[in-house]
């Protein structure tokens, strides 16, 4: 299919600020988006207001409404997400727990009337996984079998985040994928991630890693030659922040509880393009790699995180949507994407 822009909810602002998931998905519609990743946060935070609160029957009902939502507004539910902190528990009953969950979700998804849910590589403390790399692909082998069995089937899209504990790589995330070795389990590949892990350091007076240009050449080349693209399921477009100062203690991003491109990524992402708001990542690089050299068609989600979504004004998810907008325009644009039509009666983007 032509390349689709979605967002991911969580994206149009946080909803303990006070932002309604009704008014996220009318921003995204006014906008032109034509998907969105559930974020499950915002799942229950709808849950919440059922009589009863976040019980199960509640998140169950919740995904109904939701779905409903999404359809009058003609917006497609890409995936639900994150199923975080799953494989390589050292804690096997823990890792029980979480299979019972998955099949919780595997209801959430039909409901939802999506058939994608999203596992983020761990971050876990080192001290709580497995070392051996089998042990994540026996776990991750078993949630694709489990997949496989639901009707229709649901697949997996794994992501390696850039601060992952085994995988921060998209590398290793491949890895993983091609030893899984299932029809329904994929690859994301997310632009802020391949690059935050291997050009940029928020800890560092540049904000960039040593031969980071380098490495980013030789990891796109790789890319181009090892990935097979039917297996990448969708793939995410963002930007970050470059930081005046170093993030470390003392900072106000800083916590000394997260990895620093855990705290610069949870307050700092941008969207493409956005170089006067201080965006300085190779991802028109990557972005051409990924569009250009390997041919990828498909789910192009915004998936921005940044402080401004937990402000409480009401203009934020406005604001948001806006941006995104403009971004999707320009990266159209820059990469001669095919897209399909706008649908008439809605804001049109301009650079």
């Amino acid at each position: 299919m032509p390349c689709r822009l979605a967002i991911t909810s969580m994206s149009l602002g946080r909803c303990s600020a006070g932002h309604s998931l009704v008014h996220k998905l009318d921003m995204a519609r006014l906008y032109g988006y034509r998907g969105i990743e559930l974020f499950h946060e915002d799942l229950l935070d709808v849950a919440q207001q059922l009589p009863g609160g976040a019980t199960s029957s509640n998140e169950l009902h919740a995904a109904h409404i939701i779905s409903k939502l999404c359809k009058d507004r003609s917006l497609s539910i890409v995936c639900l997400q994150p199923f975080a902190h799953f494989e390589g528990l050292l804690d096997r009953r823990a890792h029980l727990k979480r299979l019972e969950q998955l099949a919780f979700w595997f209801q959430l998804a039909r409901a939802l009337g999506t058939d994608m849910v999203q596992i983020p590589s761990s971050f876990l403390p080192a001290s709580e996984l497995s070392d051996d790399p089998r042990v994540a692909v026996a776990d991750l082998r078993k949630v694709a079998d489990m997949g496989l069995q639901q009707h229709p089937p649901i697949r997996f899209v794994y992501e390696a985040l850039c601060w992952g504990t085994r995988c921060d790589t998209w590398e290793q995330s491949w890895e993983l994928v091609q030893a899984v070795d299932r029809p329904n389990f994929g690859l994301c590949l997310d632009t802020f991630n391949i690059a935050g892990r291997i050009y940029a350091d928020p800890s560092s007076p540049t904000g960039c890693a040593p031969n980071g240009e380098q490495a980013v050449r030789e990891s796109i080349a790789r890319l181009l030659t090892v990935v097979d693209l039917r297996k990448v399921f969708y793939v995410q477009v963002v930007d970050a922040e470059r930081l005046a100062e170093p993030l470390g203690p003392g900072h106000e991003f800083y916590d000394a509880g997260q990895p620093a491109r855990m705290s610069w990524s949870r307050n700092c992402r941008l969207f493409y393009g956005e170089r006067d708001r201080g965006a300085y990542l190779p991802v028109a690089q990557i972005s051409r790699a990924i569009f250009q050299g390997l041919g990828f068609e498909g789910w192009v989600s915004m998936e921005l995180f940044n402080r401004r979504m937990s402000d409480t004004d009401e203009v934020v998810p406005q604001e948001l949507a806006s941006r995104g907008a403009v971004a999707w325009a320009k990266l159209v644009k820059d990469m001669k994407l095919r897209v399909e039509a706008p649908v008439s009666g809605l804001v049109t983007a301009s650079l």
